[in-house]
């Protein structure tokens, strides 16, 4: 079950690019970064959240969670406490407690200190953003999401996903200061890979959640070229062609986003 529980979480790097779909070259290193970290306010405090959240689970679900703590408490070695950090973020994760699910994927990587794991946290730090209501909760995780991302990519420049999923985590949480920050980093990728259809597919769907749907139609069909198979593209230009008032190509879309999804 843990084990499980663990695929779903380390898997939502990949939905996450599904749901939602730049950045600096490189981005200051590990011990930067942590220094940073350390000298942020943050408006929440995480566990408060945790006992806020425990007040409302089912007996049954409050049990199963105060006994890992109770492990974690007990537990000096690093490997075992790993181990009970991921069972925690992915009961967390079930109970669709983000932010909380976040918290402790980001102790796995803390120290694991690898890229995945920075990724894992990073992308349910984002799934929190995208799914809370309350805007406590989501800078919190907002602000989590950045330097989990951006810690993932100064352990590997070249993983693209990363370099994506933090534009997007900009996007949907847009600075204050530079409310264009997020789709600047994109246009940037983009720039650097044109036919890259990860950056496509989320070029497509910032359009058309502004309502740009000729450009999300151009954005898209490059991708499709690209990748004439890829089932986010396919299922994207269903939306984008009904929006440009194209009823026959976005039928023709939806039906095979339906097929590929089957």
């Amino acid at each position: 079950m843990t084990k499980l529980q663990w695929a779903v979480i380390a898997g939502a790097l990949a939905l996450f690019l599904v749901l939602y779909l730049g950045c600096d070259r490189k981005p200051e290193d590990i011990a930067s970064l942590e220094t940073s970290r350390a000298l942020s306010v943050e408006s929440t405090d995480i566990n408060l959240v945790i006992q806020e959240a425990k007040a409302v689970l089912e007996p049954a679900q409050r049990s199963m969670i105060s006994g890992l703590e109770q492990d974690l408490e007990s537990s000096l070695e690093d490997s075992i406490r790993v181990g009970l950090y991921k069972e925690l973020s992915g009961e967390w994760y079930q109970l669709q407690r983000f932010s909380i699910a976040g918290h402790y994927a980001q102790q796995v990587a803390e120290v694991e200190n690898n890229e995945g794991a920075w990724s894992i946290a990073g992308t349910t730090y984002s799934i929190c953003t995208q799914r809370t209501t309350e805007e406590r909760i989501k800078s919190f995780c907002s602000k989590r999401a950045i330097q989990a991302f951006e810690n993932a990519i100064s352990l590997n420049p070249e993983n693209l996903a990363n370099r994506v999923n933090l534009a997007l985590t900009y996007t949907n949480n847009p600075p204050e200061d530079n409310p264009m920050k997020g789709v600047l980093m994109l246009r940037e990728l983009n720039q650097e890979q044109p036919d890259n259809v990860l950056v496509l597919n989320a070029l497509g769907r910032l359009s058309i959640r502004t309502g740009q749907f000729e450009n999300a139609v151009k954005r898209l069909e490059a991708a499709l070229k690209a990748d004439s198979q890829n089932v986010t593209t396919i299922c994207l230009l269903a939306q984008a062609y009904e929006g440009a008032g194209n009823a026959e190509q976005a039928n023709a879309f939806a039906e095979q986003c339906r097929q590929l999804r089957q």
